[in-house]
């Protein structure tokens, strides 16, 4: 009656062994590390490099401890700070031949101390928020605005160009705010045009209206398209944010949207606020110029004569140095999106797509170049580098394409290079607050004690007063807590004050279900069943209502995670969590402990579960005798 079968104590012997693994890292403390960053978008951060640092630091004759790649960044783990010092000197003369011009960001960080058997498992410890550990918080506004601005601006020249290209004469365009107003002379032409721009133009409604004897057509753009644009560049420039960041050396920063026009940005660590604006404010851009391919250019790279008048030699990424026409063709402002994608032969491509004056600049610089190379340039504090330098195959338009010999990986990279150069608005930090080292220190000695002492209370209380019944109660109680820690490290999640208020709540809940479980047994008890039954009943009619209970309550928890942000959304999420394991601990992990204590007594007089308490007989009640 009350036994499982193996197949179920070997789901648990696992979920055990899982969380006992994942859960480790977090107990191990962190050590002195360097961390090695690309310092230009334009350079990755792979295999090869961590060779370099493993040979830069073999050349020092210093020793880590491991040296390993971690998404887009290396770090090395050392036993003392004085060589971790020493190591950041010999990696950045190894990696920075030119300490003026950058080309790593080779900082101090702290990893986690965890053997390395458990970072092969990919056992690594939960991040710690910015309250935790300390260091810098911005909260920044997009000015939604000026990105409105810049799509009627890019309207404004798409419409003449249609209405040029269809030879369709008016009297005149203007921008009122973000409205196109169109003059026309007859109502014929103002017709034609309506029905051309509805067509072309779905985003944008088009409204018909009269001024004296001035026919006019006015276009606003649509509520789901100023939201669409509204979003698109607000995206941006949390993707610009992630790659300014990265100059940091911050391992975990937060930058995520809050509400509809405003960016959060944290940085666990950073201390240095001045240069974390400097950095987050930092603006790059993009510029379109021909190469010079001309012989005094090709000597030039030769070394045997001096670069051409009116050109610059750059560094094309991965091919070398390229001499370029100083003449600019076309910027950033001309770019509208970039994605990757695939040519006519299924070949990996990045897919451009320009304003209306940038297709008629391509047009005209493209007829008159075929064969020639176009290099695409980034410049970023005041240096620049070439993304890409294709070769011209025909006429241009406001679509064209780059392909040829790159990855899908490659096109990827690009298309974000070029899409993320600079920020699609621009940004006002409106808050901005510095939490120090220590006091995060004492906010991790406050929590952790909050629910540690918290524990041991429901732990004591549930042995008082179920006994043996209470001690199962308070192991199931531990094994959920390692699930819920080993699911939040699993998931790499932040873990904050927030977040460990929710973890000491979902202790009060998981033997909440319990403390359900326990009271329906004695009641079947009370009521004359067999032990043995009284276990089985106890469990299965406490079931409905721990899931009604925990239902709701995860109804609650998503509504928060789906409307709430921030330090509430991380609520959310470690309480949604919390209630799933909850619901397996106490539940099936409680009964297996059960069963595997009283499933084998065949003749189960009682059971250790405290006083049973029985409602004595009414004055007026009958008594049966016998």
């Amino acid at each position: 009656m009350n036994r499982y079968p193996l197949w179920k104590y070997a789901i648990l012997v696992i979920a055990l062994i899982t969380g006992i693994v994942y859960t480790l890292p977090n107990f191990f403390g962190q050590a002195p590390a360097v961390q090695v960053s690309s310092a230009k978008v334009t350079v990755k951060v792979d295999a090869n490099l961590t060779a370099r640092v493993e040979k830069a630091l073999s050349d020092a004759q210093i020793s880590p401890d491991f040296v390993q790649l971690e998404g887009n960044s290396i770090k090395a783990r050392f036993v003392e700070i004085d060589t971790q010092l020493k190591a950041k000197d010999a990696i950045s003369r190894a990696l920075n031949p030119d300490p003026a011009d950058p080309v790593y960001i080779v900082a101090l960080n702290l990893v986690s101390r965890s053997p390395r058997w458990l970072s092969n498992l990919h056992a690594f410890p939960m991040y710690l928020g910015l309250d935790l550990r300390g260091g810098v918080h911005f909260l920044m506004q997009v000015d939604m605005k000026s990105a409105l601005t810049k799509k009627a601006e890019s309207l404004t020249g798409d419409v003449r160009t249609m209405l040029r290209d269809k030879n369709i004469r008016h009297a005149g365009i203007r921008r009122d705010g973000n409205s196109l107003v169109i003059a026309f002379r007859d109502e014929a032409t103002r017709s034609q045009a309506d029905l051309l721009l509805k067509t072309q133009l779905a985003d944008v409604q088009w409204t018909p209206s009269t001024e004296g004897l001035e026919l006019r057509l006015t276009g606003t753009l649509k509520p789901q398209a100023m939201v669409a644009v509204q979003d698109a560049a607000l995206k941006q420039n949390i993707t610009t944010l992630h790659n300014r960041v990265n100059e940091l050396g911050v391992s975990e920063p937060v930058i995520q949207q809050q509400g509809l026009d405003r960016v959060v940005v944290q940085l666990p660590g950073v201390q240095d606020t001045a240069k974390a604006k400097d950095i987050i404010g930092r603006t790059a851009t993009l510029e379109l110029r021909m190469v010079d391919d001309s012989a005094e250019a090709q000597a030039a790279l030769a070394g045997s004569g001096p670069v051409p008048f009116g050109t610059e030699r750059f560094i094309d990424r991965g091919f070398g140095p390229i001499i370029v026409k100083r003449a600019v063709v076309l910027t950033g402002e001309n770019l509208n999106d970039a994605q990757p994608g695939f040519d006519d032969h299924q070949q990996a491509a990045v897919h451009l797509t320009v304003d209306a004056k940038g297709a008629r600049i391509m047009k005209d610089v493209s007829r008159e170049n075929i064969g020639k190379r176009m290099a695409i340039i980034l410049f970023e504090k005041g240096k620049g580098e070439v993304v890409t330098a294709p070769s011209i195959r025909g006429e241009l338009g406001n679509k064209f394409q780059i392909s040829g010999s790159m990855t899908t990986q490659e096109a990827s990279d690009t298309a974000l290079l070029l899409r993320a150069g600079s920020l699609a608005a621009p940004m006002e930090i409106i808050e901005e607050k510095t939490i120090g080292p220590s006091l995060g220190r004492e906010n991790i000695e406050k929590g952790i004690a909050s629910v540690v002492w918290g524990f041991a209370a429901v732990a004591v209380f549930m042995c008082i007063y179920y006994v043996l019944f209470g001690v199962i109660s308070s192991l199931a109680l531990g094994f959920n807590l390692l699930l819920l820690l080993a699911v939040l490290s699993m998931l790499q999640a932040t873990l904050s004050l927030p977040g460990i208020a929710a973890i000491a709540l979902v202790l009060g809940m998981a033997i909440d279900s319990n403390v359900l479980i326990n009271e329906r047994i004695r009641e079947e008890l009370r009521g004359g069943a067999a032990p043995q039954a009284a276990i089985t009943m106890g469990y299965e009619r406490a079931f409905a209502t721990i899931f009604d209970s925990n239902v709701t309550t995860l109804i609650a928890g998503i509504s928060l995670l789906t409307f709430g942000s921030g330090p509430v959304k991380g609520f959310a999420i470690v309480h949604c969590l919390g209630i799933l394991t909850s619901m397996f601990s106490s539940v099936v992990f409680s009964r297996a402990l059960v069963n595997l204590w009283y499933g084998h007594q065949k003749k189960l007089k009682s059971l250790s579960i405290g006083q049973i308490w029985k409602p004595a007989p009414a004055a007026d009640q009958p008594v049966a005798k016998a």
